[in-house]
């Protein structure tokens, strides 16, 4: 059955070769987001983690055509392993300035694999949300890449 997404929402599913709790943990921790988090061809400067209901979090990713760029936003809920909700929005006075999304990340374990559904939402235009998919998608390839050698790291 095929379920038509809002043009005003942005679904990404991707699968995780590691158990829930090690994907979890690699979105809760500034040392691990900062390994991770952004496109492919930036890197993470900084990351500010209040990992709680409430808190904060803000980050600097960097690229040599880009130069800086920030985003930041408030954890709404947290239930560790399985679901992350968090308010995001770019810290710029570009056309995306003031626009916050929300982003609901579910994280279902299956025989030692993680399926991680990733929904944002609202965008304002179709426009924005389509320019959030490919630097998701790079960076959840990342994420992959990082999980594993993470997963095996604890293997050893």
């Amino acid at each position: 059955m095929n379920v038509k997404i809002p043009d005003d929402e942005l679904l990404i599913t991707r699968t995780f070769d590691v158990p829930a709790a090690t994907l979890f943990a690699l979105w809760s921790k500034p040392e691990h987001v900062k390994r991770w988090i952004g496109p492919s061809n930036f890197v993470c400067r900084e990351a500010e983690i209040d990992f709680r209901v409430g808190g904060a979090y803000r980050v600097l990713i960097a690229s040599p055509e880009h130069g800086e760029i920030s985003f930041s936003g408030v954890y709404r809920e947290i239930i560790p392993d399985r679901r992350l909700v968090f308010t995001f929005a770019w810290d710029n006075d570009g056309p995306s300035a003031g626009a916050e999304t929300l982003v609901t990340i579910t994280f279902e374990e299956h025989r030692g694999k993680t399926v991680q559904t990733f929904h944002q939402r609202p965008f304002m235009t179709v426009e924005s949300r389509d320019s959030h998919v490919g630097g998701w998608t790079e960076a959840f390839d990342k994420l992959a890449a990082y999980a594993t050698n993470i997963a095996k790291e604890h293997i050893k």
